[in-house]
């Protein structure tokens, strides 16, 4: 019952950030739990949850600490920056941390913008544009919407070229990358059991949106 997009490509998913494919649940990773903007990026492992990240969250946390704040409401974000955004997706990386397990999607381009997402929880999972179904496997079904994103054409990079993961996580079953479709950029996460809670935030340097489901 997951539906996860497979073939990330591999490395560490700490506190602060997922591993390509799917990491063993080990959140003893030291790192800050409430970064500041002015903090830089010191792992390249998902976070822990103890504190409710700031835009600007550093990719360190410390692994340890209470459950976050979080709720199954829908997570929305304008994309921000005076300069046009011109990102692509690169990888998706899934790690278990304690009570939570977080995707990262990491994003690259051209643009001096940040971009924004809508994530929601969705009855059905349809692609843009043609409405068709999209087969996802778990019991719940959130909807990932990247904006400010664009073409490899336009971001001049290379975009993720997966297509299903299935991490083997407590809260995921599968994740599904779609593709581009007018702006914006959409996978879809099956969620075992029910609607978990969720948070969504964005790392910086590299640039990074981070979507963290509690167990």
């Amino acid at each position: 019952m997951a539906l996860l997009l497979a073939g990330c490509t591999s490395g560490q998913a700490g506190p602060d950030e997922p591993l390509s494919g799917v990491s063993s649940p080990t959140p003893t990773a030291s790192e800050t739990a409430d970064p500041s903007p002015s903090d830089t990026r010191a792992a390249e492992d998902p976070g822990s949850g103890d504190e409710t990240p700031t835009p600007n969250a550093s990719a360190t946390e410390v692994a340890t600490g209470p459950a976050f704040s979080a709720n199954t409401r829908p997570d929305t974000a304008e994309p921000q920056g005076a300069g046009a955004t011109f990102l692509s997706v690169t990888d998706i990386r899934v790690a278990e941390h304690d009570g939570y397990d977080r995707i990262v999607f990491d994003l690259a381009g051209r643009g001096s913008g940040k971009p924004g997402w809508r994530v929601e929880y969705v009855d059905l999972a349809t692609d843009d544009g043609s409405g068709q179904p999209v087969e996802v496997d778990g019991d719940a079904i959130l909807r990932v919407s990247l904006s400010g994103t664009a073409t490899p054409t336009d971001s001049g990079v290379e975009e993720y070229s997966g297509d299903h993961i299935q991490p083997g996580t407590e809260a995921v079953d599968e994740i599904v990358y779609r593709y581009w479709f007018e702006g914006y950029t959409t996978a879809f996460i099956g969620v075992d059991e029910t609607e978990r809670p969720f948070r969504v935030f964005l790392l910086e340097n590299p640039t990074r949106v981070v979507l963290d489901i509690q167990h």
